[in-house]
């Protein structure tokens, strides 16, 4: 969605990279920042339950497009992991962070698939969250059930984990829609053909 909305503007290659840098910052910093502030007023469950790092990944997808996606659901998980290591506290634990990693790059494929037709029609929005909501659960879900023989992380951990985490899911899949509906709107501002 910014990669067209840039080049409609006429903005140079530099600009674009820039600004599409400065995005995906704000996306890692958001997906450290957002599981403390969970974590912190629901515990260690909320976590599991609310899925904190997922909303800006997720948001992240739909505005960046798929490389740029990628590149911060990868950097996602790794950043907090650093970030909060060095607190003493490290999330997510270091035996899920590749799981994480591959399940948020899943994230942001899926959704930053949709980013070009969310330009046109911004109720893609919907449909591109949802279907990167199931197909990165589905990866975290076979990821595990491959390594479950070398990781106490197994396939039935992990699809408890993901009915803990419906209600956080059903949240986002509403409102990381009407955020990237809303900023699309902001930047189509003053565009003659902005539908």
């Amino acid at each position: 969605m910014l990669e067209t909305m840039l080049k409609r503007k006429n903005a140079a290659t530099g600009v674009r990279v820039t600004v599409k840098t400065a995005v995906a910052a704000l996306v890692i910093a958001l997906a450290a920042a957002l599981p403390q502030i969970v974590h912190a007023a629901a515990g260690a469950q909320g976590g599991v339950q609310w899925l904190p790092m997922y909303l800006p990944v997720l948001l992240g997808g739909c505005v960046l497009g798929v490389k740029w996606g990628i590149g911060a659901g990868l950097l996602a998980p790794v950043f907090s992991f650093l970030v909060t290591s060095a607190a003493g506290n490290p999330m997510p634990a270091a035996e899920r962070l590749p799981y994480m990693m591959v399940e948020l790059a899943v994230f942001a494929a899926v959704s930053g698939a949709f980013s070009g037709t969310i330009v046109k029609n911004a109720w893609a929005a919907f449909p591109a969250v949802l279907l990167a909501q199931v197909a990165g659960r589905l990866a975290f879900l076979a990821v595990a059930a491959i390594f479950q023989s070398v990781s106490s992380l197994s396939a039935a951990v992990v699809w408890s984990q993901i009915q803990a985490g419906l209600l956080g899911m059903v949240l986002q899949a509403v409102a990381v829609p009407a955020i990237v509906i809303a900023l699309r709107a902001v930047l189509l501002r003053g565009e003659k053909d902005a539908d």
